[in-house]
């Protein structure tokens, strides 16, 4: 009798948790139990739970149930955990225990932009529109965890997951995240930051070890998931594949416990990724707190279940039955696991969600837009004008293809995908008169994972063919906007393989440079996650960067081509020339992708900019280098004061005045140098940004405060964070080698 009441309390302050306009309403229950009473403490709630659950419920707490969930505890009204993939939209369900389609109907979700695409906007208020976006999304579609953001560093531009990240430098990486991530949790659903740590290639990604110095890892490859954790307080985070120092990161006691618990502070739960646990006694004794994904060779006596013989089920169940474990790291694991639970499926906080909102279209439609990278634009070719050119020729499978489909656990089934032609003919097709000719074909693929675009990009004639149909349309055009790029096809921005160069593939170059000798006035558009070499780059006029733009990509190139929308975005990374401008590719093998399984990064801190300046070496592009239809004055930098103590500040302000004609956006960056340093660190680093919205004529002062913790690099020898005395140059650029004002000051 008394089970049964307690199960109606529970299903009573379930109810009671959400009124009818999803806002919680509060239960008229005096003596509800503790961990059901949304009004207390979350620790008190947590321990009144696990005081109440039996060995065999926290054992089943603890791994996965389905594909995607694990239990809750039903008899206690506990809810289960659901994930999703991310970190663009939510996955579409599988079955129970298939990686097949369940084949619902309405499960289809709003693709955003890829982060890679995020990042370049380098606007945290756009971060935290994404992340509320796609957290009303998860929270409408009854998730508990949304698996991502991804924050793993483009040390070399081949790694395939490139555009799930977000760009080469700690500081902006970090910046972006945070918001990202409040977004999500604002909603109730948990994000998760992935992929702890070190998970900077695909090729060899279930097996290579990471080899590295400690400077490396706290300056370079730490700071963004510190930074979700302090600052982002995030709910749960993700181990990579990887191993680090010869240890499976899902194992890894110095990752899981000494940096993420005990360094970092971070009270949330680690969640293996699908399949990433290796045996019982890491899982248990890593720091390892829920277990998705293992493959089951088989079953224990007893089960019936292949979750039941996952490593931190009946192995982990039967060890301590035997008294080899005792139950406080069971316990502990299952504290951080009721947190998660309470904080969002148990929060007495709920909301509804949305999916597939008018704003959530508009939020994916304006990313795109102004994550968009105008990398050059002579003779100002872009905007079209439609006074001067009456025929465009649009070229590029890109321009047909749709890429919300691919790419691995990213990929996504959405309502509708509008392409880059098709939205183009629509705010043009009025006013000029459009061809279009294909000029290559890469890829037929139109499905992954049971689902399919409904295109069907097949094309049988010859490559000379369809090259010549090209520069013919080419010849009689008075414009060309060639749309290519990479897609999310395997070896090319797709999780589970690298590429296999920076060249574009499919023969694109030699597309370009025909269609250029054809016609001078030619434009090409971008669509990819990572970097790519342009040997054609002095015979283009105009080169803008679309990303993967998600549901709304070709409404936001079309609007950008057109002119209604300005692109403002800069590039998250540097872009090279050759592929052995890259410091992980400077140095053989042992660099990249490795040896014996083992990946040494000896280029340590110098990662993308810091390694070019640190080399002298020129980059295609900058890190930080974006144009604008507008243009931009600075003018010189002040700063408060010449010297400060360790807990002082310097106020530094710049003026910024928009001298074109339209209105545009202005990313201001603060790069600090270190001049009197006792231990060798880069010519300068990412410190500040600001982004500013300007219309013609108007000035803004644009503010940044130094305070000493900016000035610290990290002191392995010491294992801490040092700020020495001594000189020290602000550095205000518009890219990190357009450098527009510096300024030297002291720390006392």
């Amino acid at each position: 009798m008394k089970k049964r009441n307690l199960v109606l309390l529970a299903i009573v302050a379930v109810l009671a948790s959400c009124g009818g306009n999803g806002k919680q309403a509060k239960a008229p229950v005096s003596d509800i139990p503790a961990y059901l009473d949304y009004s207390r403490p979350i620790e008190e709630r947590v321990e009144d739970a696990l005081s109440r659950m039996t060995l065999e419920e926290k054992i089943a707490v603890l791994h996965a149930q389905s594909k995607f969930s694990s239990a809750g505890v039903p008899r206690l009204g506990i809810p289960e955990v659901w994930c999703t993939d991310g970190p663009h939209g939510i996955r579409p369900e599988v079955l129970w225990d298939e990686w097949e389609q369940a084949g619902w109907t309405n499960d289809s979700c709003t693709a955003f932009p890829a982060l890679t695409c995020l990042a370049a906007t380098w606007n945290r208020d756009m971060a935290h529109l994404f992340g509320k976006s796609i957290g009303e999304e998860a929270r409408f579609r009854g998730k508990t965890v949304l698996l991502g953001p991804g924050v793993n560093i483009n040390r070399t531009p081949l790694n395939g997951r490139n555009f799930e990240y977000m760009g080469e430098d700690p500081y902006l990486t970090s910046q972006i995240v945070v918001p990202y991530i409040k977004g999500v949790q604002e909603q109730g659903v948990a994000a998760c930051v992935k992929h702890f740590a070190l998970n900077n290639q695909e090729e060899w990604r279930h097996s290579v070890s990471v080899k590295l110095d400690d400077r490396a890892l706290y300056e370079i490859y730490l700071p963004a998931f510190k930074a979700a954790i302090q600052e982002g307080n995030v709910w749960s985070i993700m181990p990579a594949y990887n191993r680090v120092d010869g240890e499976f990161c899902a194992h890894n006691d110095r990752l899981l416990k000494t940096i993420l618990r005990d360094e970092f502070g971070f009270d949330g739960v680690a969640i293996s990724d699908w399949g990433a646990t290796e045996d019982t006694k890491g899982a248990v004794e890593g720091g390892l707190d829920l277990e998705y994904g293992t493959t089951s060779f088989g079953h224990e006596p007893g089960t019936n279940s292949m979750y039941d013989n996952y490593y931190l089920a009946t192995p982990y169940y039967n060890l301590i039955k035997k008294g080899v474990y005792g139950t406080e790291e069971l316990d502990y694991k299952v504290r951080n696991i009721l947190r998660l639970i309470i904080r969002t499926g148990m929060s007495g906080n709920l909301n509804l969600g949305s999916l597939n909102s008018d704003e959530h279209i508009l939020a994916a439609r304006t990313i795109n837009e102004e994550g968009m990278v105008l990398l050059k634009n002579n003779d100002a070719l872009l905007p079209v004008n439609t006074d001067a050119c009456k025929k465009v020729a649009i070229i590029g499978e890109n321009a047909i293809k749709m890429m919300t489909v691919g790419g691995g656990s990213s990929s996504l089934k959405v309502k509708k995908e509008y392409t880059p032609m098709e939205s183009i003919t629509k705010e043009l097709g009025s006013k000029v008169q459009l061809t279009y000719a294909r000029g290559y074909v890469g890829s037929a693929s139109n499905n992954y994972n049971g689902v399919s675009t409904g295109q069907s990009l097949e094309d049988d004639r010859d490559p000379e063919e369809i090259l010549a149909e090209a520069v013919a349309a080419a010849k009689e055009a008075d414009m060309v906007i060639f749309i290519g790029g990479l897609n999310k096809d395997p070896n090319q921005d797709a999780e589970g393989t690298d590429r296999l160069g920076i060249e574009l593939p499919y023969g694109q170059d030699e597309v370009i440079y025909a269609l250029a000798d054809a016609n001078p006035n030619i434009a090409v558009v971008m669509v990819n996650g990572s970097a790519v070499a342009m040997p054609w780059r002095d015979k283009v006029k105009s080169i803008l960067l679309a990303w993967y733009g998600g549901s709304e990509a070709g409404n936001a190139l079309a609007e950008v081509i057109a002119g209604k929308a300005n692109p403002s975005g800069k590039l998250p990374y540097t872009m090279y020339a050759r592929l052995e401008d890259c410091g992980a590719h400077s140095f053989g093998p042992e660099t990249y992708p490795g040896v014996g399984q083992e990946v040494t990064y000896t280029e340590g801190i110098f990662v993308g900019y810091r390694w070019a300046d640190k080399k002298n070496i020129e980059p295609l592009y900058p890190f930080g280098y974006g144009l604008s239809y507008t243009t931009f004055e600075y003018g010189d930098m002040k700063l408060s004061k010449s010297s400060m103590n360790e807990n002082g500040t310097i106020k530094v302000t710049i003026p910024v005045t928009n001298t074109g004609k339209c209105a545009g956006k202005e990313v201001v960056e603060l790069y600090i140098s270190d001049t009197e340093s006792s231990l060798e660190r880069p010519e300068k680093e990412l410190k500040g940004f600001e982004k500013i919205a300007l219309e013609p004529g108007q000035t803004k002062n644009v503010e940044f405060t130094i305070n000493a913790d900016m000035l610290k690099f990290f002191d392995d020898a010491k294992h801490d964070w040092v700020a020495e005395k001594g000189e020290f140059t602000a550095i205000i650029g518009a890219s990190s080698r357009d450098i527009k004002s510096t300024a030297t000051f002291t720390l006392k």
